[in-house]
């Protein structure tokens, strides 16, 4: 059995909810949003907004939390997280925040509600890189050949 990773969770705000894994497969946990109203936000083409979750972590040392748009999001709404990868370092406390942005006019606009699921994370253990300056390079195959290079 898998050794199990802890990521402490302090709620910021009571109505906040903690996160699930949706499903027994699933790499990554849902984060949902906090909203203090009956109030249905809109993530509009090209007017990106900014939910509060109500939850702040305590990423363990050797790891780092990721943050992902939900593919539903993006398939169904054209609506991604406006950052692309939220990056979560081991030393920051503050309350996570999700930022959504709409890249097009061509779907359905995506309302947002209280408790909705908003985006996905998972807590990745990561290597502590040393730094070593040289004046050459390994040879490859490929060498320095950029986009497209490997093929179809």
């Amino acid at each position: 059995m898998q050794q199990k990773a802890q990521l402490k969770i302090k709620r910021v705000h009571p109505n906040a909810k903690l996160p699930q894994y949706g499903s027994s497969g699933a790499a990554c946990f849902d984060l949902r949003a906090l909203i203090e109203s009956e109030q249905k936000i809109p993530v509009g083409c090209w007017e990106p907004k900014t939910f509060r979750t109500g939850l702040a972590v305590e990423v363990p040392d050797g790891y780092v939390l990721l943050i992902f748009s939900r593919s539903g999001h993006g398939f169904n709404n054209d609506t991604r997280l406006s950052n692309a990868v939220g990056v979560v370092d081991s030393d920051y406390r503050g309350e996570i925040l999700v930022k959504l942005a709409k890249d097009s006019q061509n779907s359905e606009t995506l309302w947002i509600i209280d408790g909705m699921r908003i985006a996905q994370a998972m807590l990745v253990k990561i290597p502590k890189v040393e730094f070593v300056e040289v004046s050459e390079l390994s040879e490859t195959t490929r060498g320095s050949g950029g986009f497209g290079s490997t093929g179809a």
